[in-house]
């Protein structure tokens, strides 16, 4: 006796049948029926894309262990159903070791640095590996991602200690050469400086000479019994009238006139003996 027994597809999956015990039919989405106790649908297989994340710890050339997730996304083939159903008891089992067989045979060829610098190579690897396999057994694989590179702490912590000396090396580099600029920069201005005054200080006692010229010239113009030696005698005593009067109207005067005669200096000591009684 034989009794009809309807079932519904989901789209984008396809129905597994057989005929007492032998493979009979695909299945495709819709409402279908089985001829029961002869016919039985086994399982079904979905045409969407899946990913498999995979976590791979190894370690590297330079004897650093590291953890490597490898994200395979992948899809059955739907012209390839039967192999896909049939050929592999567990497809991601069968992924997951071949994912291991690649990342465990590249990356000990590699120093630390150099993984994160070929994930793009490592990932490569992984879809070809997977592609030449998993192709015969209805399987495609659509793209391997290389998601996450994950060293010990103590790696990461050495690694970020070094790229923080070699910053502060930088820092302390740029701040001594900031230093130097500023000690060039202002010894320059210092002797431009000292320049500017000295062609100051020139230019004034040119322009000293010159007008002490123009004085006596005029002077003894002026008066003809008065000889150069009375001219410049003169003039002589009129700046030393002009300089006590400057250090006289001067604050805070700290200048002492010493006579400069032979006795000059017991009359100081005289006169700042007497200063001294007098307070």
């Amino acid at each position: 006796m034989c009794f009809c027994c309807p079932f519904i597809v989901n789209t984008s999956e396809v129905a597994v049948i057989e005929r007492l015990g032998k493979f009979n039919r695909l299945a495709h989405p819709g409402l279908g029926c089985v001829c029961v106790p002869f016919d039985v649908m086994v399982g079904k297989l979905s045409y969407r894309v899946q990913q498999l994340d995979v976590r791979v710890e190894t370690k590297t050339l330079d004897n650093v262990f590291i953890t490597a997730v490898v994200s395979v996304q992948y899809q059955v083939l739907k012209e390839r159903a039967f192999e896909a159903f049939y050929s592999l008891t567990n497809p991601t089992q069968q992924i997951t070791a071949h994912i291991y067989d690649v990342m465990r045979s590249q990356l000990p060829t590699l120093e630390l640095d150099a993984v994160f610098e070929a994930k793009e190579d490592l990932a490569l690897a992984v879809k070809t590996a997977l592609s030449e396999t998993m192709s015969r057994f209805g399987y495609q694989i659509l793209q391997a991602l290389i998601t996450d590179l994950d060293p010990d702490n103590r790696v990461k912590q050495a690694m970020n200690e070094i790229n923080s000396s070699k910053r502060l090396k930088f820092a302390v580099a740029e701040q001594a050469e900031g230093a130097k600029i500023l000690v060039v920069k202002a010894a320059e201005a210092e002797a431009e400086a000292k320049y500017l005054s000295g062609v100051g200080v020139a230019k004034q006692r040119k322009a000293i000479v010159d007008g002490l010229r123009t004085s006596i010239v005029d002077f003894s113009a002026g008066i003809d019994t008065a000889s150069t030696k009375d001219v410049m005698d003169l003039l002589l005593l009129s700046q030393y009238f002009d300089c006590i009067r400057d250090v006289g109207s001067a604050g805070h005067c700290r200048t002492t006139f010493v006579p400069s005669s032979s006795s000059g200096a017991d009359d100081t000591r005289n006169a700042l003996l007497q200063a001294s009684y007098a307070k």
